[in-house]
């Protein structure tokens, strides 16, 4: 199923398919705040951290087959596929976006 994401939802999603640490960084605000499963990462040199330690090491790579509004945040829900126990597992994404950028991503199973 291919779904029309924003444009930086979409950047993120491409450069995760890709394990791109820059690019996955790329289209979050340099103060963007990243919460994995109730865990903060605020930055992008946390960010950063975060997808070179605990994404890129498993090959996890998130594949959005669905879309929403609720609340102002763009809601993105998908499997995650990769070298990590229970995979695949269905994630559920929650984007607050602001002047064409991630500010707020919200990840959890």
């Amino acid at each position: 199923m291919s779904i029309d994401l924003p444009g930086p939802i979409a950047d993120y999603v491409k450069a995760n398919a890709r394990l791109d640490v820059d690019g996955m960084v790329k289209p979050f605000l340099t103060d963007a705040l990243f919460i994995d499963n109730g865990k903060r990462f605020e930055g992008h040199a946390a960010i950063r951290k975060l997808f070179e330690e605990e994404v890129v090491p498993v090959k996890a790579i998130f594949t959005p087959d669905t879309l929403r509004e609720d609340n102002g945040q763009v809601v993105v829900e998908g499997p995650a596929h990769g070298d990590f126990p229970g995979s695949p597992l269905r994630f559920t994404y929650r984007f607050t976006l602001v002047d064409g950028a991630i500010e707020t991503l919200e990840a959890t199973i």
